[in-house]
């Protein structure tokens, strides 16, 4: 039965004194040890956006940039790119279960620089980037022959003329007001430390009851 699954934590502690007074930096410190303990899909993070009837839309996406904010990339025109540009605000999650951590994050969306896209799109690979010209992302289609036709006849198309980033594909950042970072403990008594952004550049730190 779902109800008898448990799962204690007790791997580590969390204390308020020993977090950096920067969240992004004690971002990277988990980040790094998530890294080194080999989590499954370390950088995979669950994207939270507003759909336009009210309910929160979630799916896994990305994480490809840490710097001032958190960088993903997609295709502009898709379910998320459409919900980003009503409402640009969002939510993130990491959740590594190897190190029995959670991390929080919640702020605002904004486009990074056509220059910047260009230059991650064109780090992928060859197939990555027809397919970011196959697929309308999200919408409707007849069958999955309908992507596969898409992608040969892009290949075909690339094979004559040199690759450019579709207009409609690209990269956002969300530059983070609230990030909250959660290590679990035993009895459900879990550790949480969350950071609140005061002004501009000020970060407010408090422990929270689990």
């Amino acid at each position: 039965m779902l109800a008898d699954i448990r799962k204690d934590y007790c791997l580590k502690s969390l204390e308020i004194e020993d977090v950096a007074s920067d969240p992004l930096l004690q971002f990277r410190h988990w980040m790094q040890e998530a890294i080194q303990a080999e989590a499954l899909e370390v950088n995979a993070m669950c994207l939270s956006t507003l759909s336009k009837d009210g309910f929160p839309n979630s799916r896994i996406v990305l994480l490809k940039e840490l710097d001032h904010g958190f960088v993903f990339f997609t295709n502009y025109e898709s379910a998320k790119g459409k919900e980003l540009a009503a409402a640009p605000k969002a939510s993130l999650n990491f959740f590594w279960a190897e190190i029995e951590r959670q991390v929080r994050v919640v702020g605002t969306i904004s486009k990074i620089s056509e220059q910047e896209s260009d230059t991650y799109f064109f780090s992928r690979p060859v197939s990555s980037q027809i397919g970011a010209w196959a697929s309308p992302q999200s919408q409707e289609i007849p069958d999955r022959t309908s992507i596969e036709d898409a992608q040969k006849r892009f290949e075909e198309e690339f094979k004559v003329n040199s690759i450019q980033r579709p207009a409609h594909w690209g990269g956002y950042r969300l530059t983070p007001h609230r990030i909250e970072f959660w290590q679990g403990r035993p009895s459900r008594l879990h550790d949480r430390i969350c950071y609140e952004l005061e002004g501009k550049t000020n970060w407010k730190k408090v422990r929270l009851a689990p």
